[in-house]
């Protein structure tokens, strides 16, 4: 959660707040050991066997991944690494387990165990990215976004991470670049980010309406209408104060055509809790 806008965990659900969070060899085997995270829990399972194999050890430990139990995956995983150390994808899945519980120190130290075990495996650049985006050291994890990007160009989680952290940093045409990157790659990416991955960090109730306005313009122009009507009534709601620019901006001008966008704009906005 290719956590991973707090795809983007594409593994990329790590924190979220707003575009996350959300992955197989990165560069070189799927998609699937992206970030995306959930809360602790405790070892419920029988310890790894020590005449199980590498492959048996990680298969069961993807397996416990899969089924959210993240303490005893990462015992089997490190039960793999001690028969084949310095393993860049069994490091990385380690990362990103640790992502999942939320231990950016840890995972991050796991993802720079990975990367210098195989300098070309792009997925552990994302994940030390979601884990340094959490730390607040959202400069260092764009860094380590556009690097796992320059490895491996196809990854819609890497691009929205990118754009979350981009729009962190209020660097909203460089955020929407990436964003418009990821969705060419996946329109799902953003489903996928506001359930498990990284979404942007919005300190205020306008950057965030000013989030969503930005969303539902980039898939008005890809033709989704279903979903630039969902992110548009979410501005909407958040108040967005330059909500009048729907009627002239043109990624608008079909959606305009559609009488939902009429029955959107004309319905009473609802009232925002204190």
């Amino acid at each position: 959660m290719s956590y991973c806008p707090k795809v983007l965990f594409h593994a990329s659900f790590v924190t979220v707040c707003f575009v996350v969070l959300s992955a197989a060899s990165w560069g070189q085997a799927s998609h699937s050991d992206q970030v995306q995270v959930m809360p602790p829990q405790v070892r419920t399972v029988d310890a790894p066997s020590p005449d199980a194999t590498a492959d048996d050890l990680e298969k069961r430990a993807d397996e416990l991944h899969a089924q959210k139990l993240y303490l005893d995956a990462i015992d089997y995983y490190r039960a793999a690494l001690k028969k084949t150390p310095n393993d860049a994808r069994l490091l990385n899945k380690v990362c990103r387990t640790q992502l999942m519980l939320q231990r950016w120190k840890d995972a991050r130290s796991n993802c720079e165990l990975s990367i210098k075990a195989d300098h070309k495996f792009a997925d552990p650049h994302n994940n030390e990215g979601v884990a340094l985006y959490e730390m607040g050291r959202t400069g260092a994890a764009i860094k380590q976004y556009q690097k796992a990007i320059g490895l491996d160009d196809s990854s819609a989680s890497f691009f929205s991470n990118l754009g979350a952290a981009e729009f962190a940093k209020k660097q909203f045409d460089k955020a929407l670049d990436a964003y418009q990157k990821a969705l060419q790659l996946d329109p799902d990416v953003f489903e996928r980010s506001s359930r498990t991955g990284v979404q942007a960090q919005v300190a205020k109730p306008q950057d965030r309406a000013f989030y969503d306005y930005s969303v539902a313009k980039l898939y008005a122009k890809m033709g989704l209408s279903d979903r630039s009507l969902e992110y548009l009534r979410k501005a909407r709601e958040e108040g967005y104060k330059d909500l009048k620019k729907v009627y002239t901006d043109t990624e608008f001008a079909e959606l305009r055509k559609d009488k939902r966008f009429a029955e959107l704009m004309a319905a009473k906005v609802p009232s925002l809790p204190d």
